[in-house]
């Protein structure tokens, strides 16, 4: 029988089960859009920051490389059990903050903003662009960047679709995921007022299956604002 979870905590407590290893070394962790080691764009996508939002964070793993490199990040994730691993795993990454919390409501009362927001097969994923992306532009510098990735999903599944997988004692559950082709991504982004917005389809390695999807979209800043109001 099938459990409709209301209750995402509980799904995302069990994503990457494994929790209690260590830290990965620093020199092995990389910046990835994709599933796939090494392949496709790196950081080099979210500009020269000095300030990042990670949403739908995880393991950290991308967060603890930018801030290693000089970025102050606050990483945000849903689950407790994922924030407690990778508070131990980056405990001491001095210019790492990790917060837990639901990414609408923790942009809602923010008061910060930031150089670029990003979300790796996160919760972009897993929110409706339609009450996330105004709060994204709300919580960006003027020309900040946003740029996410998810899964290649297949063209008739459209909007809100239900993802499968086991909770607590291997209930079957769901959480919803908003599926979307390029295109689409790039008109809700050009809807909220994003720019300079890329949106495509990485495909997979040779032998795989699954490509990626990558959307960069840029908030207007000043001399963007200057130039529209003179045309």
């Amino acid at each position: 029988m099938l459990h409709t979870s209301h209750e995402p905590v509980s799904f995302w407590d069990r994503y990457k089960p494994d929790r209690d290893g260590p830290a990965p070394p620093p020199e092995v962790t990389a910046f990835e859009w994709t599933q796939y080691e090494g392949h496709g764009p790196g950081a080099e996508l979210l500009g020269r920051p000095r300030t990042a939002l990670e949403l739908g964070a995880a393991e950290c793993r991308e967060a603890s490389l930018l801030a290693r490199r000089g970025v102050r990040v606050t990483s945000l994730d849903l689950s407790p059990v994922q924030v407690e691993r990778a508070r131990r795993w980056w405990k001491d990454v001095p210019t790492l903050t990790i917060e837990e919390g639901e990414a609408c409501s923790f942009l809602r009362g923010d008061d910060q903003t930031y150089d670029t927001i990003y979300s790796i097969w996160g919760a972009v994923w897993f929110t409706d662009p339609d009450e996330l992306f105004p709060l994204v532009a709300e919580r960006l510098s003027p020309g900040g960047v946003f740029v996410f990735s998810h899964g290649e999903t297949p063209r008739h599944l459209t909007g809100r679709q239900p993802m499968y997988g086991r909770g607590p004692e291997g209930r079957e559950m769901t959480v919803d995921r908003w599926c979307h082709p390029p295109e689409t991504w790039a008109g809700l982004a050009h809807r909220h007022g994003f720019i300079d917005v890329e949106a495509r389809c990485l495909p997979a390695p040779t032998g795989q299956a699954l490509g990626t999807i990558i959307v960069e979209a840029r908030r207007p800043d000043w001399a963007d604002d200057a130039t529209s109001f003179t045309h």
